[in-house]
């Protein structure tokens, strides 16, 4: 049995929007960025993919570009939305190479890792 999602809260306060659904995303494959507590890697940061970000994480083991279709996955392309970790998103970050955040999609726990002000840097 899948464990149930938190609150579908957004950074700002409000209610999570929809961050993806073509390609869906989410740790439950909803489009939204919702969480729980056994999403261990809290996929709660709605990214806009960019060839910068996607070829970053493809070099620290993440391939994110590369179709996996024993998983559904086609892989992701420069301006397609992702729920991505938020340790990801925030070593991106530091490393200068972070995408853009929509801020309404991204989920309120995303702030365990993620400072605002880093959020807001990278807000669309």
């Amino acid at each position: 049995m899948m464990a149930e999602p938190d609150k579908p809260i957004n950074v700002l306060g409000g209610v999570l929007e929809l961050c993806g659904s073509d390609p869906m995303t989410g740790y439950f494959r909803d489009g939204f960025c919702n969480t729980c507590d056994a999403d261990m890697g809290s996929h709660t940061v709605c990214a806009v993919m960019t060839a910068e970000f996607l070829a970053y994480s493809k070099y620290v083991g993440n391939d994110l570009s590369t179709a996996r279709p024993e998983f559904g996955f086609e892989g992701l392309k420069p301006g397609d939305t992702w729920c991505l970790c938020a340790a990801r998103f925030l070593q991106a970050h530091d490393e200068g190479c972070a995408p853009r955040v929509r801020l309404e999609a991204t989920h309120g726990r995303a702030l365990e890792i993620v400072p605002m002000r880093v959020l807001e840097e990278h807000a669309l």
